[in-house]
């Protein structure tokens, strides 16, 4: 009698499994269309592996928007600070960012070799009062991506040193003239010593992390007599740091070498 009713719920299990093998093959062939075959347009952009990835943005028809925003020429520390506070947000976000580098209405970041992934992050438009008090947004502003990906050391390097050499050539150029004795005659005819400029507009931004030490205080339990009073506590933690300095060269470099390094 048991091998009886044994048999019967075998014979019950293998059909359940046969028809729900068919629900399950049907299923699969339903969940494709005719239309998929374009999927196979879809090329490969995966980036190198072992390369620095660079995202530089760059502002789209930026001139007709800083027209239109009253910029200050030939430099406007505020719209310099809000894409520098910006660049910030996105490091803080994206922590595979070692180093992001800014000059007008453009930024690039540098993404580490061992990074697997990318997003973007708008807030450039967020920000806007804090830097543009009493200056109205007219309309959002647009910026152009590209990615670029450099094999080595040096030729991430050389790329960096390529933006800041062009910080300087259009700051120089906007300051003044396109005359060979630039410094000189910015001097003699407009009083102006370029090496007074601030180093933000020669130099541009460079945005690194670094480790900081913060003193905080908090409750802590203690003895009846010393009731109400608090401790200080200081913590170490790393913060995007904002510098004006000279990239173009090794001392930079030899200073933070914990850029490069692949393990830090």
């Amino acid at each position: 009698m048991w091998a009886a009713g044994t048999l019967k719920v075998r014979d019950c299990l293998a059909g359940t499994s046969v028809t729900l093998r068919r629900c399950l093959k049907l299923g699969a062939t339903m969940a494709k269309s005719k239309f998929e075959y374009v999927r196979d347009f879809e090329a490969d952009d995966t980036c190198l592996p072992h390369c620095w990835v660079v995202v530089r943005l760059d502002g789209r028809n930026f001139h007709r928007f800083a027209e239109k925003h009253s910029f200050i020429k030939p430099n406007d520390s505020r719209a310099l600070h809000l894409m520098t506070k910006c660049a910030q947000t996105v490091m803080n976000e994206l922590e595979d960012i070692v180093i992001a580098y800014g000059q007008s209405d453009e930024y690039s970041f540098v993404f580490k070799r061992k990074s697997n992934w990318f997003k973007r992050r708008a807030s450039y438009v967020f920000y806007w009062r804090d830097y543009f008090e009493d200056q109205p947004l007219l309309y959002p502003p647009g910026f152009d991506g590209r990615v670029v990906v450099y094999p080595s050391n040096q030729t991430l390097k050389d790329y960096l040193s390529w933006r800041q050499a062009d910080c300087h050539i259009n700051n120089l150029y906007n300051t003044g003239t396109l005359a060979a004795d630039k410094n000189e005659i910015l001097f003699s005819e407009f009083n102006i010593n370029y090496n007074n400029e601030p180093l933000m507009y020669r130099k541009g931004t460079v945005l690194i992390w670094q480790k900081v030490e913060e003193i905080t205080t908090k409750e802590v339990k203690l003895p009846a007599e010393m009731e109400g009073k608090k401790m200080a506590v200081t913590r170490t933690r790393n913060v995007v740091v904002p510098l004006h300095c000279n990239i173009i060269g090794d001392a930079f470099w030899k200073e933070h070498p914990e850029i490069l390094d692949e393990d830090s």
